[in-house]
């Protein structure tokens, strides 16, 4: 869906961003395929080559390969570190530290796996599923060096990270 000038240029200013109008593979649902920081973009293995290079225009970007790629869903990140899915694989691993310029360890928070959809990270905190475990949370507090609160979105959603966008001011 086409955005006017107006609409995106107001989502600029109230953001703090540039942004970058594309799709990933013509899907709309783009937070759930892609994850970035003020480094890079890490974005789903079946993104089309012309979107990928529209996202380059602007900053650094990889595609996740292999079975486990919608990385908006696999990967909970900041400008320092990343908790990923813990089945991701090593070479998925190594492309999300070079893209993002973070220390990435696995993990899984309120038992789930898909922990960008479970959290939501920036600069100054990390916001987690409610049913996150001390153990998960101390975790992330050690990883990102940053406080950690728990709560919900949209109502009592907890799945807080696909209810979310951190501003480019909070990154």
């Amino acid at each position: 869906m086409m955005r006017s000038p107006e609409t995106v240029r107001d989502l600029e200013e109230s953001l703090g961003a540039v942004s970058c109008s594309t799709s990933v593979s013509g899907s709309s649902i783009v937070g759930s395929l892609m994850r970035g920081n003020n480094n890079g973009v890490i974005v789903a293995g079946f993104i089309l080559e012309k979107e990928l290079r529209a996202i380059r225009k602007h900053t650094k970007a990889a595609r996740l390969t292999g079975e486990l790629n919608a990385a908006g869903n696999l990967i909970l990140a900041n400008d320092t570190a990343a908790l990923v899915h813990p089945d991701l694989s090593e070479k998925s691993i190594r492309i999300i530290q070079k893209t993002l310029g973070v220390e990435v360890k696995r993990g899984t928070l309120g038992g789930l796996k898909t922990v960008g959809m479970a959290g939501i990270a920036t600069n100054k905190g990390v916001l987690v599923h409610p049913k996150s475990s001390a153990t998960e949370i101390t975790a992330v507090e050690e990883l990102f060096n940053l406080p950690v609160d728990i709560g919900t979105v949209n109502f009592g959603s907890p799945l807080v990270g696909s209810g979310l966008l951190p501003t480019a001011k909070a990154m």
